[in-house]
């Protein structure tokens, strides 16, 4: 078959470790030989990381802007042994906290759903999105340890000169110190884009967060919800035949695991971080979860709800054999190639993108699968394959569908 051409390059990010590896796998197998790959590049390996002093990852968000749609591997954010491991000169933030800051919106993750994989939650019926805020809060914190007894204040000092200073606590002794934020335009936007995002799947939201706890700052998140459903989206939510509402995140715990599922469920960023893996996990593996950034300027990046796979990176390295789950990683590629084609008007790459997805599923359905699937499949007669082994049994599953 002739390849499918596209007009306008997706923004291509690479990452680190084992999803390093399939990337490569992905391209190779799945999408080079059929479609004619238009990219921008940027490398967000920790190495070159390091070595642009993180220029790279800022350079890669302002290309999304440029092109519209990114599509990216999973990356480390380093902690201290990794700053040993690398030889780093910065502990970096977290590339993709930095790329949301940058593009702001909302992350939509959903869980792949196929059959002979069920979720651990019986009554879950549908997949349950989760709406991540993904800007602010303890991923672009500012903190710091206190080597002594002192007092801490939070000090504020408006344009026009005036400054707030409020005790936030008196030290006896060493400790630690964090501090925070959020705007009221970027929960703005994170509210319309839920509900949007809610309307346009007919699902209801829900929003929690812990406003008796954090009663002005979860508050104001509680407030800009409401005054955007009652001013923009009720009659919109009224006329769908769907509702919304608003619980403490301990409550939606709760409730979640009595649900049929679908539903949207509208967390602030570390929540979300948190119970996407939760939700990930329980309807079946990490891998099997998709995840997009959209931007209220109508950016997409998508890519896997997951790390960088590090204990089967490094059986790798050891040349020993790896059954490494690539869906996710197949997934973030399907809905770039999807956007793109949507965007710019060409069906066959939209065609492509559906086409590759079910390839996916009916390899796992025909019962060959990584060994994460195989360990809680229902399927009686089933394959454990390895890591490549599995992105070319889902190439034959796709030329066998032209």
């Amino acid at each position: 078959m002739e390849k499918i051409r596209m007009n306008t390059p997706l923004v291509e990010i690479d990452g680190d470790e084992m999803t390093r590896i399939l990337w490569k796998m992905i391209k190779d197998e799945l999408l080079l030989p059929f479609v004619d790959l238009k990219t921008e590049y940027y490398d967000l390996g920790l190495p070159h990381r390091d070595e642009t002093d993180d220029r790279v990852t800022i350079d890669a968000a302002n290309a999304i802007k440029r092109y519209g749609v990114g599509v990216k591997c999973a990356t480390i954010t380093p902690n201290a042994a990794r700053v040993k491991e690398y030889d780093l000169k910065d502990m970096y933030r977290s590339p993709n906290g930095t790329l949301r800051a940058i593009l702001d919106g909302t992350v939509f993750r959903t869980p792949i759903l196929v059959n002979g994989i069920e979720p651990c939650v019986s009554n879950w019926k549908s997949a349950i999105t989760i709406a991540r805020h993904a800007y602010g809060d303890v991923y672009k914190n500012t903190e710091a340890v206190i080597p002594s007894a002192g007092t801490a204040y939070l000090v504020f000092e408006a344009e026009d000169g005036t400054v707030t200073k409020q005790e936030i606590f008196a030290f006896r002794g060493p400790g630690v110190l964090q501090g925070m934020y959020n705007t009221d335009s970027s929960i703005f936007s994170f509210a319309r884009s839920c509900f949007a995002y809610a309307l346009s799947v007919r699902q209801d939201l829900w929003f929690s967060a812990k406003d008796t706890i954090s009663k002005k700052y979860d508050g104001r998140f509680k407030e800009i919800f409401e005054d955007v459903y009652e001013n923009e989206y009720k009659e919109k939510f009224k006329e769908a035949g769907i509702t919304y509402f608003y619980t403490l995140i301990d409550d939606a715990v709760a409730r979640i695991m009595k649900s049929e599922g679908g539903i949207v469920w509208a967390c602030k960023n570390y929540d979300g971080d948190v119970f996407s893996d939760m939700l990930s996990s329980a309807f079946g593996s990490l891998a099997m979860m998709t995840s997009v950034l959209v931007s209220p300027d109508g950016y997409y990046e998508y890519e896997a709800a997951h790390g960088t796979v590090q204990r089967h990176y490094y059986k790798y390295l050891a040349g020993e054999e790896t059954s490494t789950n690539s869906v996710a990683t197949i997934f973030a590629w399907t809905g770039a190639l999807r956007k793109r084609g949507e965007l710019d008007g060409i069906k066959e790459l939209e065609g492509f993108a559906d086409r590759l997805e079910n390839a996916v599923k009916d390899t796992i359905e025909s019962g060959i699968m990584t060994g994460d699937l195989i360990r809680i499949t229902s399927l009686k007669e089933t394959t454990k394959v390895n890591s490549l082994e599995f992105i070319q049994a889902v190439r034959r599953t796709l030329e066998a569908s032209f």
